[in-house]
């Protein structure tokens, strides 16, 4: 049995229904592809506290606003993901790549355009549905 790593992740929304996203640096597990900001669930912390913590250390941005969107297991060969996905509503600063990551701001439409870790999947038909 893989271990199972708990992320949580923030899709966030701008005013003009643009959502950030972030490359993943080349030497990453799934290097190179877009994803949702956020970051592993600390033992002891809550998936808000998390997200809080890893969206300001990632593309500093302070979240105001959260709303469960949806959770999904992924398996890969090498472990097992557990995504927690919040959409962020409402947030302070201005998204910059902390750690030296691209990151973008995309119409929903045009997520399909861009090459996203498989689990990210469910995510992006989730926001898909959100937004029609």
């Amino acid at each position: 049995m893989s271990k199972v790593v708990h992320v949580a992740v923030g899709v966030v929304t701008r005013g003009d229904g643009k959502i950030l996203i972030a490359r993943r640096p080349d030497h990453l597990h799934m290097g190179g592809r877009w994803e949702f900001p956020g970051g592993k669930v600390e033992a002891g912390e809550s998936v808000q506290d998390a997200l809080y913590r890893e969206l300001l250390e990632e593309v500093a941005i302070e979240v105001q606003e959260l709303q469960p969107l949806l959770e999904i297991r992924h398996d890969y060969p090498e472990k097992t993901v557990l995504l927690d996905t919040w959409q962020v509503t409402q947030f302070a600063g201005e998204a910059l790549g902390r750690e030296q990551q691209e990151i973008k701001w995309v119409p929903v439409g045009e997520l399909d355009n861009f090459h996203f870790p498989d689990a990210n999947q469910a995510i992006i038909e989730a926001v898909k549905g959100s937004f029609s």
